[in-house]
This record gives C-alpha cells, sequence and structure tokens, in this order.
C-alpha cells in the first residue's frame, strides 16, 4: 500500500480563518494544511522523502473539480484519502461515486458537529462508505484524521 496521502477540502473552506470563526474556528486552510504535513511527518517519519511527495493538500469549490483531483489520486497511487466535502457531502452522488470508483480508503471530516446543525445536514452521502466519519472536533479533527491515516498507510 502506498504511504501517500490526499487531503481534500470542499466548498468555502478555502474562507477557514474568516467564516464564522465562532463555529470554525481561527486557523485558516493553510495553518491547517501546515500542521497537516507537519502530523503525517511525525507519524510516518517522512525524513527520506519531500512532505508534498508524501501529503498532497487540494481544495476547490467546485464539484467536478474534487471528482477530478479524486480520479488522479488513484493515477498517484495515493493509498488514503481525508476529505472534508463541506456542504457537497450531503448533496453529491458524483463525490462519493468518484470515492467508490477509485477504491481508496477515505475518512469523511467535519469541523463542526453537523448533528448538532441544520436538519440537512444531517445526511452524509459519504459516511456508509467511509473508514470512519470525524465530526465536530473542530480543526483538530484535521490531526486526527491524519494520524490515523499515516498509521493506516504505514
Amino acid at each position: 500500500m502506498s504511504r501517500k496521502l490526499l487531503l481534500i477540502n470542499g466548498p468555502n473552506l478555502n474562507l477557514l480563518g474568516t467564516r464564522e470563526p465562532e463555529k470554525y474556528g481561527s486557523s485558516s486552510l493553510k495553518d491547517i494544511e501546515n500542521r497537516s504535513k507537519d502530523v503525517v511527518r511525525e507519524v510516518i517519519a517522512a525524513k527520506e522523502k519531500d512532505i508534498e511527495e508524501i501529503l498532497y493538500t487540494y481544495q476547490s469549490n467546485h464539484e467536478g473539480d474534487i471528482v477530478d483531483r479524486i480520479q488522479k489520486a488513484r493515477e498517484e497511487e495515493v493509498g488514503f484519502i481525508v476529505i472534508n466535502a463541506g456542504a457537497f457531502t450531503h448533496t453529491s452522488v458524483a463525490i462519493r461515486d468518484a470515492l467508490l470508483a477509485v477504491d481508496i480508503p477515505f475518512i469523511e471530516l467535519h469541523i463542526t458537529n453537523v448533528h448538532k446543525r441544520e436538519a440537512f445536514r444531517h445526511t452524509s452521502l459519504l459516511a456508509d462508505k467511509a473508514v470512519a466519519v470525524i465530526s465536530g472536533l473542530g480543526v483538530y479533527g484535521y490531526e486526527a484524521s491524519l494520524i490515523f491515516a499515516s498509521n493506516y498507510v504505514k
């Protein structure tokens, strides 16, 4: 199994740090990506390779672009995906189908506890196929997801 990991962030997550900080915290997406790289380095001791060759990060506000990135992950021999699909979690059959098509294990991630929010957010089109779902841990959820993913591919 490949040690490569892919962290995907969906719509509006590029606004982290400024978007509803009372819900999502003050960390920017760049802060989260940088901490994610540190976590992966620590867990898999990625000293022999540049971290960019082990952890790929991606964000898009466009469903089709996320589908394309998931499909590219198979070509890159990614061993695990962590995905915060944002609102697409509740609406995108296309992202679900892409994750199933590439057959790469994944974690569904949410910063907030979606079950304490609007009723439409309680339904996930990804959860039943995910290895795990992490919801409500704030930005620490990224760290927890990547620790698990790093150990999974180790």
